[in-house]
């Protein structure tokens, strides 16, 4: 099937995806009709609300985001653990919490708005503000000692990816 036919057909094959996963889990069953229903509702859905979307960002490589969002899930599972042994059993005295300013390279409104919400999704981290010229990230640390090196990890681990993902 040509892409462009595909895109014709699904518009947003991404959030297809998501909508029949969602509503596989809101009628709480994987059932052959409950499965054709999230279909229908994964085909029609896009279709109705795509001129509400006439300026969609291609995505070189979508099937990136797949991996990261393993690792960015694996990241709040460890970050949870993480925070509750902060919370739980460090001083406030000794707690580091540092204001952190990320150099982006992400240039595309997209990616730098996924990144923000990584950030913000993942424990122990919020953005904060981004810079009017869009070229740096504030992001507050619940406990950091190294603010530089946060800013290192959070563009090992996330700007890397989406930079690969949204500007390929």
């Amino acid at each position: 099937m040509p892409m462009r036919l595909f895109y014709r057909v699904f518009p947003h094959p991404f959030l297809t995806l998501l909508l029949i996963v969602v509503w596989c889990l809101l009628v709480n069953s994987i059932s052959y009709g409950t499965v054709v229903m999230g279909l229908i509702l994964g085909f029609l859905i896009p279709i109705i609300t795509a001129p509400y979307w006439p300026n969609r960002p291609p995505l070189p490589k979508p099937w990136l985001l797949v991996s990261y969002f393993f690792v960015v899930v694996w990241d709040i599972l460890v970050a949870n653990v993480e925070v509750a042994l902060v919370v739980l059993f460090k001083p406030n005295s000794r707690m580091r919490s540092n204001w952190v300013v990320i150099p982006l390279e992400l240039r595309t409104p997209e990616a730098i708005s996924m990144l923000a919400g990584t950030i913000t999704l993942t424990p122990g981290t919020v953005s904060a503000d981004l810079s009017a010229d869009g070229t740096a990230l504030l992001v507050h640390a619940l406990d950091a000692d190294d603010p530089e090196e946060v800013a290192r990890d959070i563009k090992a681990r996330y700007e890397s990816r989406l930079k690969r993902i949204f500007e390929a």
